[in-house]
């Protein structure tokens, strides 16, 4: 089980499917992220997600941060490792 959390961590903090949560074209602060698994057997995980959105001015500096959350079905290998997000 401690595996397949690493391999889900690692899968969650490089994926695009979680930009669709976000709400203004912010960045997705992995400092942030937050997942916990609702449903799990042998080839997939359904996961729900949180973050924050980071949203920038023009000038680049912080011009706030949303709460974003959203569940996804991950798609696993005989190994345990992601192969494919889906969102729900």
């Amino acid at each position: 089980m401690h595996r397949l959390m690493e391999n889900i961590e690692r899968y969650l903090m490089s994926c695009r499917e979680l930009t669709a949560f976000c709400s203004q074209n912010g960045w997705i602060d992995n400092k942030s992220l937050y997942y916990e698994i609702i449903e799990q057997n042998d080839h997939h995980v359904i996961a729900l997600v949180q973050f924050e959105e980071i949203l920038m001015e023009g000038s680049g500096s912080l011009a706030g941060r949303v709460p974003c959350q959203g569940r996804l079905r991950l798609t696993l290998d005989r190994y345990g490792e992601v192969r494919a997000a889906e969102l729900l």
